[in-house]
């Protein structure tokens, strides 16, 4: 299985459509395999095609802090799950989710903007 989780330096990138990289964890056997850090094409990632690309490297989960309802649906739509109010490092967040302890916060950013998007 591989999650996938918006990234800038080695944490959640607070604002999925803006972020810096994608962290990619290959699990295998219910532990971390191996990473991968994927850079996005410039421009607003609600628009552009990394939903693809994630779902054509075999990502089944998105791990991410806030995330506009249109970009859930457009990840769902190529078979990614999306459990959004992550933060924190990238690596600890996919344990925590391996370890049960992660779960959706069920809130949609609607800011298009960097409303959301908190630098780091």
């Amino acid at each position: 299985m591989k999650i996938a989780l918006p990234s800038c330096r080695n944490q959640v990138d607070a604002h999925f459509g803006h972020c810096e990289s994608f962290t990619v964890f290959t699990l295998e056997n219910g532990a971390i395999a191996s990473r991968e850090t994927i850079t996005p094409p410039p421009g607003c990632g609600c628009k552009s095609d990394i939903a693809q690309t994630l779902a054509g490297m075999g990502v089944e989960l998105m791990l991410a802090g806030n995330m506009g309802q249109g970009a859930v649906n457009v990840l769902g739509g190529r078979g990614i799950r999306v459990v959004r109010g992550c933060s924190g490092d990238v690596r600890e967040v996919v344990e925590h989710w391996l370890a049960g302890t992660v779960s959706d916060s069920g809130i949609a950013c609607d800011q298009h903007e960097h409303g959301c998007h908190e630098p780091g």
